[in-house]
């Protein structure tokens, strides 16, 4: 792995003389009382701005900040016009664009292509107050404003879209979002490191057009430089018939020794840092779903930053150059990021207006970033990498102190101690070397990786000094919990059930049934129920009635209606009512997201003739996937009856107890179903939607869950 320079070894920029602002300003009165004649980057924001750690707006602007550069902030601007982007003046530097905590399309829509009636990162909870495509389009405006102030984009909107990209949103592949933009660089990953290198490059008098060589990037280029070696994408991974033997998500050749010598001869052959891998061009993958699967595919064996190799494709006559992934944070960096000088509040502009997100995460800490379960639904590995990057004790312990002496609504309880994960917590390969040279996607799939350390002291130790600290009443852990991982220690299960779950715990199967469940990249029930007896059993100890809430998805690729029905009896066996449903939305740059465009499987060898995957794509298959879920509603069971009769099941209709569903209807139901969320039918119990992560930190609770 590359060595980087500290993020906090750079010299200040001469603007530091101005010292810290209580908030990034938003407007010329609060720059003008800071002494201020101009920003030397203006940070433009789908979201509302918030100065707390969980928000990528925050976190990068502060960090500018410490780096000694005057950062301004034009949050939710009015995008029809260009008076907005001006409200600051032309930033000395740079515009720095981002859609915000989500993709613009995935906050704005359902995965039924709704529109939704509500944004969480917006001030009273309002629609409408960013467009979609965000990105693309707010980079316009700025261009529009100051011809010639490099554009930067960052965040999950461009992170994931920095390729050719399939949409669900138009049901094609689009260009990726350097083209559409028109910007100079994009920011990939999480972002501090790159945003650090640009600022003060740029700031030292370097062209834009010259920082071609900073990891977490991408830019677009006229062809390759002279001294770079091009090896096709079909050589990395040739396009062919399935070949179980050479598949890298098995055993090959990531978690054995053999894999340091393929490492190390490939290297005498080629030097990694002078290769550039060739997908298949925009316009080829456009129209060719297996060449798209095939491409994306490439560029999931791409991502870990000990190995990774710069990626091209050409966009008509340009090239979308991508480089390696940024070098994980320390430990001693990850601190300094999470110790700058957040006020933790929505900006003053917004007056008592809640802001839902803000509502929700507030008491929250991040303790770490990254995750290694490699979901083939989830975001997170593409955006955060899967190397665990975490915090020390110390200073998790000063963010709670922090929360408790400052917060004005805090009532001794914090809300999450997590992160993307919640306890994958100091997690990571026992050989530094091995970790370097492997492409699996997950550490955990199809079983735990036997280098994998999953030792959970350090876990059990922080949840102890934590739930210590005076006027501290109780620690909540809300983020996704990677139960098979927990029942190898059964002293952290214990620790967890005892002292930090707050009657209901959630975690996500996803699926019942194998097929879904290996499109998934996800464990089987066995985990699970292993888990809930270690839950039942220490729950029991503790004298306390705690439940398990699962989650399901509908409609993920690889599911069929024979799999939802056995999902629909298991939670009717097991006295589970799901309130609302999550069906599969199909993100940008996801691996489930190339099996429903192609109907291939890019867990293995993608070819003409290799493995299809069964998509639910049709709007009535999704919506009976979602009453199969819903089997209780009586709005479904006239869909229901049908399905189970064509698929000659009509022996679950009835009045008995072996019943899925009734043969009488009440009077007024029998409209089509909507929603997404679950329940316990002892106890009614409602939980957030999840949707897409974005921010450096891996928070707030908006990421996919584990």
């Amino acid at each position: 792995m590359n060595i980087s320079t500290d993020l906090f070894s750079y010299r200040k920029y001469w603007a530091k003389r101005f010292g810290t602002a209580p908030q990034l300003p938003m407007s010329r009165e609060e720059m003008e009382a800071l002494g201020w004649d101009s920003c030397d980057i203006v940070i433009v924001t789908g979201d509302a701005y918030v100065d707390h750690p969980s928000f990528g707006m925050a976190i990068i602007g502060r960090l500018l900040e410490a780096q000694g550069f005057r950062v301004g902030i034009l949050a939710q601007s009015d995008w029809t016009s260009v008076d907005d982007f001006k409200k600051l003046g032309k930033p000395n530097l740079f515009f720095g664009v981002t859609g915000g905590n989500m993709d613009s399309m995935v906050n704005r829509y359902t995965s039924d292509r709704r529109i939704r009636s509500n944004d969480a990162y917006t001030p009273g909870g309002a629609a409408d107050k960013r467009p979609d495509r965000c990105v693309t389009v707010y980079s316009h405006r700025c261009r529009e404003a100051y011809k010639n102030v490099p554009i930067v984009l960052g965040g999950i909107e461009a992170s994931l879209r920095r390729i050719a990209h399939y949409d669900y949103w138009s049901d094609t592949v689009r260009r990726s979002v350097l083209a559409d933009a028109k910007a100079d660089l994009l920011v990939y990953g999480n972002g501090e490191r790159a945003v650090v290198a640009i600022a003060h490059r740029l700031a030292a008098g370097e062209p834009i057009g010259q920082l071609t060589d900073i990891r977490g990037t991408a830019l677009m280029r006229n062809g390759i430089p002279e001294g770079w070696f091009e090896l096709d994408s079909t050589e990395v991974d040739r396009p062919g018939p399935i070949a179980p033997e050479a598949n890298p998500y098995d055993e090959q050749p990531a978690c054995a020794a053999e894999s340091r010598n393929l490492v190390r001869f490939e290297r005498r052959r080629t030097d990694p840092n002078r290769t550039i891998i060739r997908l298949p061009a925009f316009e080829a993958v456009k129209n060719d779903p297996v060449l798209y699967a095939h491409a994306s595919r490439v560029l999931h064996q791409e991502t870990n930053p000990g190995n990774a190799r710069a990626l091209i494709q050409r966009h008509g006559e340009r090239e979308v150059w991508i480089n390696p992934p940024p070098i994980p944070l320390t430990t001693k960096e990850m601190d300094s990021v999470y110790d700058l000088p957040y006020s933790r509040l929505p900006h003053r502009a917004y007056g008592e207006a809640k802001i839902p997100a803000f509502e929700m995460i507030q008491h929250s800490v991040t303790i770490m970033r990254g995750c290694f379960g490699g979901c083939t639904f989830c975001s997170i590995t593409e955006h955060e990498g899967r190397i665990i990057q975490n915090r020390s004790e110390d200073s998790i312990l000063r963010e709670i102190e922090a929360i408790r002496d400052t917060s004005p609504a805090f009532t001794g309880h914090i809300s999450d101690l997590g992160g993307p994960t919640a306890n994958m917590y100091r997690l990571a390969c026992q050989d530094p070397e091995i970790e370097a040279a492997c492409r699996r996607p997950s550490c955990v799939y199809p079983g735990i990786c036997k280098n994998l350390n999953t030792d959970h002291s350090a876990l059990i130790k922080l949840y102890r000094r934590a739930r210590s600290l005076p006027g501290i009443k109780k620690i909540f852990v809300a983020s996704g919990l990677r139960y098979d991982l927990a029942v190898t220690s059964p002293e952290y299960v214990k620790e967890l059930v005892t002292h930090h779950v707050g009657g209901y715990l959630k975690i996500a199967p996803e699926h019942t049934e194998t097929g879904p469940l290996s499109k998934m990249m996800k464990p089987g029930l066995g985990a699970y129920d292993r888990f809930k007896t270690m839950f039942d059993q220490y729950s029991k100890e503790a004298g306390k009635k705690q439940y398990l809430i699962p989650y399901f998805i509908a409609a993920h690729p690889g599911t069929t209606a024979e799999d939802m029905l056995n999902l629909a009896l298991w939670l009717k066996r097991n006295g589970f009512r799901a309130d609302q449903v999550q069906a599969f939305l199909p993100s940008p740059m996801a691996t489930a997201t190339a099996m429903y465009h192609s109907g291939k499987n890019p867990l293995h060898r993608i070819g003409r003739t290799s493995e299809e995957v069964f998509i639910p794509k049709r709007m009535k298959q999704r919506r009976l996937h979602k009453a199969f879920l819903r089997y209780h509603d009586p709005e479904n069971w006239p869909m229901l009856r049908e399905a189970l009769k064509r698929m000659g099941r009509a022996d679950l209709i009835g009045n008995g107890k072996h019943h899925l569903i009734p043969a009488w209807q009440p009077a007024g139901t029998g409209k089509q179903p909507e929603g997404t969320r679950i329940t316990r039918k002892a106890k009614p119990f409602r939980t957030q939607h999840m949707g897409l992560p974005v921010d450096p930190s891996g928070k707030p609770r908006g990421a996919p869950r584990k």
